[in-house]
């Protein structure tokens, strides 16, 4: 089975949206990352807003370290987004050849996303972890990827997968929301994808901001508990715990690994809204975060799709010339061989 083309496209246009909106935001995640790890009593706790964790960094001297992890979750993103795009769209493809239908509803919506999503989580569970790990740790105490991926066990490498397999709803509900907002929004304009048309009908640049906005907002609300239990099972140990373990001062508890766990332990240290602390931060930084990657990913699929295009017609070209020069290599080979039997015949 050959490649699919208009996967390919929806792949690569989205690991470059994915791509420069991490990019763009990085910052604002690691101050919604720390804050969101911090698993302390009400009267305990270090964070009380995003503002606390950038106030920190000024006052450390550490403005730089708010970067800590970029690479990593950069390469993260670019694979974790073009795998899900990839596997969404071809996905996708074989149901509506299978079913005979022109688009998928609600519910094959949401089963395709999340099976897309749950192949993507597979493959990029060690680096989400070791991102995590990085943006949680103290300020300028950062080890780097190679560092962190060394001499560590499968099981660590992949802490938290089960809670991230759950997560993997919430992109589903997100592109799902989205796609099927996308296609009414072009119906009633009357620009949706004609039969037999190949160029994708994309929505305008504030458009896209807007609608990803919204759909990213359904399913950060509806997914954000397990989002909380993921941030506290990856979060690496702080800098102030292991003093206090030094200092006799606290006995040591090893950090929740698993989903029951960590819910139990937000539950006995924050009570219930232990489960929503972060929300604005995490809607904040995620509604901006998935509308540019949607906003980027609508724009840059026209040019994607132009890209691919002219390098399959280059292909082709290149392809016939390859035949051409092999077919007069065995003509000639043949009148060789012909004038040499001739000659030998007279």
């Amino acid at each position: 089975m050959g490649i699919d083309f208009e996967s390919l496209v929806e792949a690569t246009s989205g690991a470059v949206g994915g791509l420069v909106s991490t990019t763009i935001l990085y910052p604002l995640d690691t101050c919604k990352t720390k804050y969101q790890a911090e698993l302390r009593s009400n009267s305990l706790r270090k964070y009380r807003s995003l503002l606390d964790v950038l106030r920190e960094a000024i006052a450390k001297r550490q403005l730089l370290s708010l970067y800590q992890g970029l690479g990593t979750k950069n390469l993260q993103s670019v694979i974790s987004q073009f795998l899900y795009f990839y596997g969404y769209s071809f996905f996708r493809q074989l149901y509506l050849r299978w079913a005979k239908l022109n688009h998928m509803g609600t519910g094959a919506n949401l089963a395709v996303g999340v099976f897309a999503g749950a192949c993507t989580v597979l493959v990029t569970q060690p680096l989400d972890t070791a991102s995590s790990q990085m943006q949680t740790s103290s300020f300028g105490k950062s080890r780097g990827l190679l560092s962190m991926m060394t001499g560590r066990s499968w099981k660590e490498a992949y802490v938290g997968i089960g809670v991230s397999l759950l997560l993997t709803c919430n992109p589903a509900i997100q592109y799902t929301v989205f796609e099927q907002t996308k296609r009414r929004l072009l119906r009633s304009s009357g620009r949706s994808k004609q039969p037999g048309e190949e160029a994708p009908v994309v929505l305008s640049a504030f458009r896209a901001f807007a609608l990803g906005a919204f759909s990213k907002t359904c399913a950060t609300v509806l997914t954000y508990p397990a989002i909380r239990v993921k941030t506290v099972i990856q979060a690496a140990e702080q800098e102030e715990d292991q003093e206090l373990l030094v200092q006799g001062s606290r006995t040591r508890k090893e950090a929740p690994t698993r989903l029951l766990p960590a819910a139990i332990a937000i539950w006995q240290h924050q009570g219930p809204s232990g489960f929503y602390q972060g929300l604005q931060a995490q809607i904040l930084k995620t509604i901006l975060g998935a509308a540019l990657m949607l906003m980027i990913k609508e724009k840059a699929s026209q040019v994607t799709w132009q890209f691919m295009v002219l390098l399959r017609e280059w292909s082709l070209r290149s392809k016939l010339k390859v035949q051409q020069l092999k077919l007069g290599s065995i003509v000639r080979l043949i009148a060789v061989t012909g004038a040499a039997f001739n000659s030998q015949v007279s």
